[in-house]
């Protein structure tokens, strides 16, 4: 995830980091030659590039930008959706650790508590299509252990129990929403449509305004397929908020806030460092 002051207005036309230039400038170059092609042609070349009236071109283009931002707002409900959830998590493990007092300077509270690290990470591997040796749900399942182990010894009442297992099923709803989120992708033939009619419509523009605009119409495709293809970009990397992209959630950072929550709790000295954003960039 992107982490950095907004610049200023000079500086906002050269940031690269995180902008989706980097994956677009192919095709926008190939629109901008286009234009070029389209104007000679038609100033050259009789007949083979008629002008048309420009009407028609802004009224698909006010129409695609609105399905666009439908998209892009569906997309990035999901990527919104993805951070409520770890916020969950990370919430529930403090509260957890909270919970657990009762316990404290037990080695079943230290058992409890690096079971929740072990959650965190192997839920972070997991969802970024790295599965670890052992998963999330064996942690979970190392926590139940202990919590069963002490309410049969008498050690936890049944209160205390219900209260923590209450906690861990909160925490497992919230991977098993992460889950849904990963393995359930906005339809494809909708993003497909939307792709494929920015692509055309982009191509076809500079014949639309090769009579109004002349050799500035190259200019002006370039910047509306910027638009539109880098809409079209950032919500394929909102789509999936658990990928590795500069965009995405940085699932080790959060990771890691839940470690070193535990282990101070713990009252361990030795703590992770605490996440830092390295070149702007969260992971």
């Amino acid at each position: 995830m992107i982490l950095r002051k907004r610049p200023s207005m000079l500086g906002l036309f050269f940031v690269l980091k995180g902008s989706v230039i980097q994956r677009i400038w192919m095709q926008v170059t190939a629109i901008f030659l286009i234009g070029i092609a389209v104007v000679w042609a038609h100033r050259n070349l009789d007949g083979v590039v008629p002008g048309l009236d420009p009407t028609p071109f802004s009224l698909i283009g006010v129409a695609l930008s609105i399905f666009l931002s439908f998209r892009n707002g569906a997309c990035y409900d999901r990527w919104w959706e993805a951070r409520k959830l770890w916020g969950l998590m990370i919430q529930t493990a403090r509260d957890i650790q909270r919970q657990s007092v009762v316990l404290e300077g037990t080695p079943e509270r230290r058992q409890l508590l690096l079971s929740l690290v072990d959650f965190a990470r192997r839920s972070g591997s997991q969802l970024r299509g790295k599965p670890e040796a052992k998963s999330a749900d064996d942690a979970l399942a190392e926590a139940t252990r202990v919590l069963s182990k002490l309410e049969t010894q008498g050690r936890l009442s049944h209160v205390q129990a219900l209260v923590l297992h209450e906690s861990l099923n909160r925490m497992n709803a919230a991977l098993l929403g992460c889950e849904r989120l990963a393995n359930t992708p906005v339809p494809f033939a909708y993003t497909l449509l939307l792709h494929r009619t920015a692509y055309i419509y982009c191509t076809i523009l500079p014949v639309g305004f090769v009579d109004t605009l002349g050799w500035v119409a190259p200019f002006v495709s370039a910047l509306v397929a910027y638009a539109f293809f880098g809409l079209d970009a950032l919500a394929e990397e909102l789509e999936e908020p658990f990928s590795g992209q500069l965009n995405a959630l940085p699932l080790s950072a959060y990771a890691t806030t839940v470690e070193i929550s535990m282990r101070r709790a713990l009252g361990d000295t030795e703590l992770p460092e605490p996440p830092k954003a390295v070149n702007f960039v969260l992971s």
